[in-house]
């Protein structure tokens, strides 16, 4: 079965970023949505998916090549 969300490092980990990366997103109102569960923070896969969508139409809108 397919996890529903990830957590800060499992993001963190599928995006080769810093999991600090996450925490300023986070604070500066950037990145994917979030929940915070119980002092968790988790983030569902339909919204990751959703904002990897949303930068790749970016970067494909400016003539950068998406990767």
């Amino acid at each position: 079965m397919k996890p529903n969300c990830l957590n800060q490092k499992e993001l963190a980990e599928r995006w080769t970023i810093s999991h600090r990366t996450l925490e300023r997103w986070r604070w500066a109102g950037e990145g994917p949505a979030y929940m915070k569960i119980g002092g968790r923070v988790v983030y569902r896969i339909a919204d990751i998916e959703a904002f990897e969508r949303d930068v790749m139409n970016a970067t494909s809108d400016q003539g950068v090549p998406a990767y």
